[in-house]
């Protein structure tokens, strides 16, 4: 009887994290063949370069014990990079030879976006999968308008008064219309901590300005005052040395300002997101992030780029394993649930925008 009863007891939520196995020199032979090959072949392989990229990424990303899965076919994306390349260089023609047609363009291209970018998180989902599961989204092609074209057209209206709202509301349509089988995502953050967040990113911005601006200008100030007020080559000399290295500092002081709103935003998103009972913990610490994209800058400069591969795992692994999924009973609980097959020409498109559709 005891055992039965010690049987119905749910289990305690445990936290798994999630861990990155992918290696830099194993991505470097991956990358700089896809390279190679993308060149050879003009651009025609880059669509079989994404996908072995993604089934090594994938393959290396764990969770209790799993990997993910990668099924998306090269095929169907380079059919997808046809249409967006049509699209992108009708614009880029229209713009040089007659830019009349050009803005024609832009307001189809734009029309067009929020389907594409609808069919583009369809199809990343669709060929997602953990422990044989498939991810899929649900959001309707109505709810990609709204969220993609509607409230940013708002926004614009409000001078951007209203952009924290629509970035908490477009958060919250991609997350809680994404489901893992049959369970779907949830997603509660409420607006006023996007306001919280965006409100000290500005003040932060303005605040440091003023300083920066205000330093130069006496120390530009002073160096005049020492030289009795000559404008002589070498005060000129000074004050521009002094209004470089203050550029140079408010631009640092910017990226720092920027890699904490990125770990906020990053904290703020997964710790407000489940999946059916299973919640997400986000804990990316700014000092940390800063250190690794400076790190990686500096890495990059004095490889002439051939640390771009290192440099991307390294941002991976760090992005993904400050997240962990607090389960509360089993995974395998989850229900697989059956799509039908979506096409890629969204997914091409967005990513020849540079349209970032990460959820």
């Amino acid at each position: 009887m005891s055992a039965v009863f010690e049987s119905a007891v749910p289990a305690a939520p445990r936290e798994e994290r999630i861990e990155f196995t992918a290696t830099g020199s194993e991505y470097f032979r991956i990358w700089i063949v896809n390279l190679l090959l993308t060149i050879v072949t003009l651009g025609i392989y880059s669509a079989w370069a994404k996908v072995r990229r993604n089934q090594y990424f994938y393959a290396s990303t764990r969770l209790a014990g799993s990997s993910f899965e990668y099924h998306g076919k090269p095929l169907a994306i380079l059919r997808g990079r046809v249409v967006g390349v049509v699209l992108l260089g009708s614009y880029q023609l229209a713009l040089r030879y007659h830019p009349p047609t050009a803005g024609i363009v832009l307001i189809l291209i734009a029309g067009l976006m929020p389907w594409l970018i609808w069919k583009s998180l369809q199809f990343a989902l669709h060929n997602s999968s953990y422990r044989g599961v498939r991810f899929g989204f649900r959001g309707s092609w109505k709810g990609a308008y709204l969220h993609y074209l509607g409230l940013p057209l708002l926004s614009g209206l409000t001078l951007g008064l209203l952009y924290p709202f629509v970035h908490q509301r477009v958060k919250r349509f991609q997350h809680s219309e994404s489901r893992f089988g049959a369970t779907h995502f949830t997603f509660d953050a409420p607006v006023g901590k996007f306001y919280k967040a965006y409100g000290v990113l500005l003040l932060l911005l303005v605040l440091g300005s003023a300083v920066a601006i205000a330093i130069v200008a006496a120390l530009a100030g002073g160096f005049s005052a020492l030289n009795g007020g000559s404008t002589d080559i070498l005060v000129r000399a000074g004050q521009t040395l002094v209004v470089f290295v203050g550029f140079f500092g408010w631009y640092a002081y910017l990226l720092c300002v920027l890699w904490a709103f990125m770990a906020v935003l990053q904290n703020l998103i997964w710790n407000h997101t489940q999946l059916g009972p299973h919640r997400f913990r986000s804990t990316m610490k700014w000092t940390s992030l800063a250190g690794l994209y400076i790190t990686n800058t500096l890495a990059i400069i004095c490889t002439l780029g051939l640390f771009i591969p290192f440099a991307h795992v390294r941002a991976l692994k760090y992005r993904l394993e400050s997240t962990a999924l607090v389960v509360a009973g089993s995974l395998d609980d989850v229900v697989a649930a059956k799509g039908g097959d979506v096409n890629s020409v969204g997914e091409s498109v967005a990513d020849l925008a540079g349209i970032d559709l990460a959820l």
